[in-house]
């Protein structure tokens, strides 16, 4: 996505974008995610300031580009005791809580924005400026949407091999392509050319473990978080949230695999479901049950029913900034060449924004 955004920035400029993927078509973190714009947890200051600006991007090219599933949905965060609530009640109170459209909620409130919730909860946190697109169909629809405009050129099924003088690189076919300006946006592949360019990336690699259900055969009419993910963001640092880690520790599996629950409803009925955080590498090759089971009894006490059937278990990793307070991490690596990744979990919602502030600062 980062990189299509990157393109789309271009094309909207004027130019002519030659766009190489090293799949035919992208597999990566771009389609393994949850589709969400997720302003809420977002930390004050640059990276707010960063989703809230993508937030406006996707809504304006949702609005070209109906196929991605553009839908201004917002979130609930549920709470179920008076220490999770304290936590939300703080959230409710920064001073950026308007920009992000806060609301604390009581249960019967919350029910009344989403009536598939119908578990057993003390309220929730509202963030009005949260929306959703469709992961798997998104990034196609921007394609055909860029090669309407006549001058873009998509190469699937190449990598880049190599970087040359000039603003040129060559890629597996042998094929030289030059540019005015040469943008790698290269995702959680971390080896062989980025670490020729720039051997002392400070990126790391992040895997998580996701899933998917049949139609839930009702609206969700939000995304859903529930009170773990207060202890994943920044915009839930407080005295409130100390009180939470010390008082009130995570569920053993969702602590070992540092897990949070997001939920959002897809095109289809389906529910996305996850998540889980490993940062050590060599990562397994596996998914393993225990977050899944977790994460079903979570589902089903907060909707009040059972899940329906899992019909897809997937695994992804992205690239995250070792600084987890910078957005992105953008180097020049040759004259005219720059790296763009390690936006970490903001990938999906930022990358409108990543992408105009390179060409703002590149001067396209």
């Amino acid at each position: 996505m980062l990189g299509t955004m990157h393109a789309w920035q271009a094309i909207e400029r004027g130019h002519e974008v030659l766009h190489i993927e090293r799949e035919t078509e992208a597999r990566g973190a771009s389609v393994r995610n949850f589709g969400q714009i997720w302003v809420s947890g977002r930390a004050g200051g640059e990276e707010l300031d960063t989703a809230l600006r993508a937030r406006e991007l996707w809504e304006g090219i949702g609005a070209r580009v109906p196929a991605l599933g553009f839908r201004a949905i917002g979130s609930l965060t549920v709470v179920k005791n008076a220490a999770e609530r304290a936590v939300a009640e703080a959230a409710a109170r920064r001073p950026d809580a308007a920009a992000r459209g806060y609301r604390l909620l009581d249960a019967d409130q919350a029910r009344a924005l989403n009536p598939a919730l119908r578990g057993e909860f003390a309220g929730a946190l509202w963030c009005e400026r949260d929306a959703a697109v469709e992961p798997r169909i998104a990034q196609r629809a921007l394609k055909a949407a860029l090669l309407e405009s006549g001058r873009y050129r998509y190469l699937g099924g190449r990598e880049v091999r190599e970087v040359l003088g000039e603003r040129a690189v060559r890629d597996d076919h042998g094929e030289v392509h030059h540019g005015d300006a040469v943008v790698l946006c290269t995702g959680a592949w971390l080896g062989g050319l980025v670490r020729e360019l720039l051997p002392d990336l400070p990126v790391r690699r992040v895997r998580l473990q996701m899933m998917q259900t049949d139609p839930l055969g009702e609206p969700l009419t939000t995304s859903v978080a529930d009170a773990d993910s207060f202890r994943y963001y920044p915009a839930y640092r407080s005295d409130a949230l100390d009180a939470l880690n010390a008082g009130q520790a995570q569920a053993p599996t969702a602590a070992a695999h540092k897990m949070q629950l997001l939920m959002v409803q897809r095109a289809d009925g389906g529910l996305t479901i996850g998540d889980t955080h490993e940062y050590e590498a060599p990562f397994a090759f596996d998914t393993v049950e225990e977050p899944y089971e977790h994460l079903t009894g979570v589902v089903e006490s907060v909707l009040g029913r059972p899940l329906p059937r899992i019909r897809h278990r997937w695994a992804g990793v992205y690239a995250q900034c070792t600084d987890t307070s910078r957005v992105v991490h953008r180097q020049q690596a040759r004259d005219g060449v720059w790296l763009v990744t390690g936006p970490g979990g903001r990938g999906m919602t930022c990358a409108p924004a990543i992408a105009e502030t390179t060409a703002n600062e590149l001067g396209w």
